[in-house]
């Protein structure tokens, strides 16, 4: 599905200096030694630090799969789906038949003054099923684990700790946020540029206020996208500049000829239409935030949730000095725990820093440190594997429930996150009354034109649905009533 316009463009190759395996082979070497394991996540770790770090800069030729595999000791597959994965987050670029080779869109992310580290509504009262996406499942959320670490962070918390917080948040919460984010989403992620916040809400907020100040007055949010974006930014004097994208994410010349300066995106697994943006999107954003001197606001809403591979590593890798990455524990965990986080370019960290003092003086310090053990004990990755198996199987629900009782739908943005896009066939529509059909028998929908400015003229019913917060028996029960009004069976 097309939200938009497609506009296609063409990156520069730059000059290829074919270097053999020797450079990728001495920067591998420890990772083809991991445990077998977590083998395949440490080469790729290894090869993103390399190109991160200018060991293998742009335009150098990587070995093929095979012998690199025979040079590493490793399985082929293991590096073919190292290059696959790193070709997907714009470090490598691949073309058929001409090789592997580094890209030009990574920027380090070192300073002389920082060294490298290692909207959701509930579901309604008398609905069969509310299909309206943003909320997790809340039952799933680790109860039993949650108040382990709240007993232990008590007692053994000391009592300086009680005080008045960091405004960046408890160090022993930022440290075990930056391994995290590192080893999980790729983010170049200091604790020293790391602020714990209430939220995205309060992370764009925060944001919203200290670009106000230098001057910006506007920012560029996906079209279609989140309304929250808008209305968030909205509330710190920006006004909002409507971007259209198409299947590879932001449209380039609109960007660039709307003036602004900043613009926040969603490029892990676009919200709503489920997009992965291309690598060539991914650096001519980074692209135009250079030449404008910009920041781009990355809101990584869901990036721990993809069922067909490895996630899609986060775009603040490839420029840590232009991305302010976004990320937060309300689909994981819960959102009533308001625990979220930005990660920095060094040239943003004093004034927001400053902001969140003067905003709130800090975070509450227990749930910080509860937070803090979950994951440096391991629980939280362990949530969210249990989280993912629960809603892979819901998602699975879904699509056979639409294929049985809505045949000609076509599903997208299936492979990750926590909602679909569903576009139903010009027969079942027209879109409003397909939803008050629906509302009549108790199921909740939501248009994907309630999220941008494009409304459809092909006479499709475009459905954002989603689905991990409902059981697969609700799953089945709310389509197949919806069928049943609607007449089609």
């Amino acid at each position: 599905m097309t939200p938009s316009g497609t506009t296609s463009t063409t990156t520069a190759r730059p000059p290829v200096r074919d270097t053999g395996a020797q450079p990728a082979w001495e920067v591998l070497l420890p990772a083809a030694a991991a445990p077998a394991r977590r083998r395949g996540r440490a080469l790729q770790e290894a090869l993103r630090e390399a190109v991160r770090s200018g060991r293998l800069t742009a335009g150098t030729r990587l070995p093929s799969s095979r012998a690199l595999a025979q040079d590493l000791g490793v399985s082929r597959g293991l590096v073919t789906e190292a290059y696959e994965q790193l070709t997907a987050e714009g470090y490598l670029r691949s073309d058929r038949g001409s090789g592997t080779w580094v890209g030009d869109a990574a920027r380090t992310g070192r300073t002389a003054t920082h060294a490298a580290p290692g909207p959701a509504t509930a579901p309604g009262s008398g609905m069969i099923a509310d299909f309206r996406p943003g909320t997790p499942d809340l039952s799933l959320f680790p109860r039993a684990a949650w108040a382990a670490a709240q007993r232990t962070v008590l007692s053994e918390l000391p009592h300086r700790a009680l005080g008045y917080p960091d405004p960046r948040g408890l160090p022993v919460l930022r440290s075990a946020l930056a391994s995290m984010l590192s080893r999980r989403r790729g983010v170049v992620a200091e604790p020293d540029r790391l602020v714990v916040c209430s939220g995205v809400a309060q992370a764009a907020t925060l944001l919203g206020f200290v670009l106000r100040a230098r001057g910006h007055r506007d920012v560029g949010v996906e079209d279609p996208g989140s309304p929250e974006h808008g209305r968030l930014f909205a509330a710190t004097g920006l006004d909002t500049v409507w971007l259209p994208l198409d299947e590879e994410g932001l449209c380039p010349a609109p960007l660039s000829r709307s003036g602004t300066r900043a613009v926040v995106v969603t490029p892990s697994h676009q919200f709503p239409s489920g997009i992965a943006w291309s690598a060539e999107r991914r650096g001519m954003l980074l692209d135009w935030a250079r030449s404008v001197d910009g920041y781009v606001c990355e809101d990584d809403y869901d990036g721990d949730f993809r069922y067909d591979r490895a996630p899609v590593g986060a775009l603040q890798g490839l420029d840590p000095e232009r991305v302010v990455y976004t990320g937060s524990v309300s689909k994981s965990l819960a959102p009533g725990l308001r625990l979220g986080w930005m990660v920095l370019p060094a040239s943003l960290v004093d004034e927001v820093v400053e902001r969140k003092r003067t905003m709130d003086l800090g975070h509450p310090a227990l749930d910080q440190a509860a937070l803090a053990h979950l994951v440096t004990s391991g629980g939280y990755d362990r949530q969210l594997r249990r989280c993912q198996r629960a809603y892979r199987e819901r998602r699975d629900a879904l699509l056979a429930a639409l294929d049985e009782h809505f045949p000609g739908t076509e599903v997208t943005g299936i492979a990750a996150g926590l909602h679909v896009i569903a576009c139903l066939p010009a027969r079942y529509g027209p879109a409003q009354r397909f939803l008050d059909v629906a509302a009549g028998v108790g199921v909740a929908l939501r248009c994907l034109e309630e999220y941008g400015t494009a409304r459809p003229t092909d006479g499709a019913v475009r459905l954002v649905v989603g689905y991990a917060h409902l059981t697969p028996a609700t799953i089945a029960t709310g389509v197949r009533r919806t069928a049943e009004a609607l007449g089609t069976r």
